[in-house]
């Protein structure tokens, strides 16, 4: 029996790369800049592509840059799907063994120091062709990345994770205490939530933090006093430092003192509080480049807990 030809596609994949990259640039111009292509070549392919799919992608006006309608917000990510096929077909037609490609890597903020070192140091030095890009950004706003592709995998606390996504699981770690050196309880072996209640809380107001502090004193019934909200983890160990309050924190550094030098105390939390699990999440709805999946693997291996230390320090 003859086997069927399979269909050939009315566009091309140089159409799809121009799409993509004017929906990231947000107008013609810059995409057009990235590409170093001229913005009527960027704009016409766009259009060839529109007139292929019979559909309209974006709406292009000159001072608003470009908009996605909804058929191009439907089929950004499955352009760039089909773009990381190709380059993982052309990486085995030309017998490229070693990996190769770009990977972007959303983390985080409190985790990015103790994440991304070895990400881009180990992984880089054992796959050197592989191009890694970071960006640091809310839990909700990395969920957001992968689902639209601008991101291929995310470092996260496993808490309020939105979206439907798949996972690996890196290493765990318990929420702790920090406490200035002068604290009353900075001598204490331990330190219970209800002996901090009536004291000033510095907030880390940054999702999901801020609801897992929060979450551990209301399962206790308890409500803290909030004295001072800032998304910046190093704001929260300054103003601890200076006596203004204690935080409630899970990342932790190996030096126990704030920016400006002052000195720091670390308490572990009794009863002790459910740990919090670190996880690498991708989305679930499209294939892995076999350097995705390499990076995935690599940091499943690694020793986190040489950077991330589980005793806790009484000052």
């Amino acid at each position: 029996m003859n086997q069927a030809l399979p269909l050939l596609p009315a566009f091309t994949l140089r159409q799809l790369a121009y799409f993509v990259t004017a929906a990231d640039a947000g107008t013609i111009a810059a995409a057009a800049t990235t590409l170093r292509v001229s913005p009527s070549a960027m704009s016409d392919a766009i259009t060839e592509l529109e007139t292929a799919l019979g559909e309209r992608l974006c709406v292009r006006r000159r001072a608003q840059g470009l908009t996605l309608t909804s058929s191009g917000i439907q089929l950004l990510p499955l352009a760039r799907r089909v773009l990381a096929e190709a380059d993982e077909l052309a990486s085995l037609a030309l017998g490229r063994g070693a990996l190769s490609g770009p990977i972007t890597v959303g983390c985080y903020p409190t985790l990015a120091p103790t994440v991304l070192p070895p990400l881009l140091q180990d992984f880089g030095a054992r796959h050197p062709g592989v191009e890694l890009a970071i960006h640091e950004a809310t839990q909700d706003q990395l969920a957001d990345g992968l689902t639209s592709g601008r991101l291929d995998v995310a470092v996260v606390y496993d808490m309020l994770v939105p979206g439907n996504t798949r996972r690996a699981r890196l290493y765990e770690l318990r929420a702790h205490a920090l406490l200035s050196a002068n604290h009353p309880l900075a001598a204490a072996p331990e330190v219970e939530l209800a002996e901090l209640v009536e004291d000033d809380l510095i907030l880390l107001d940054a999702p999901p933090s801020s609801e897992h502090t929060l979450s551990l004193f209301a399962a206790q019934g308890l409500s803290p006093r909030v004295r001072h909200r800032t998304t910046n983890y190093e704001v929260v160990r300054s103003l601890v430092a200076r006596g203004l309050g204690y935080g409630i924190l899970v990342s932790q550094v190996s030096h126990q003192r704030s920016t400006e030098g002052r000195p720091l105390v670390v308490k572990a939390i009794t009863p002790p509080v459910a740990p919090v699990a670190v996880d690498m999440i991708w989305a679930p709805d499209r294939p892995l480049p076999a350097r995705t999946q390499a990076l995935i693997e690599f940091a499943q291996e690694v020793e986190w807990t040489r950077a991330t230390p589980d005793r806790q320090q009484t000052g």
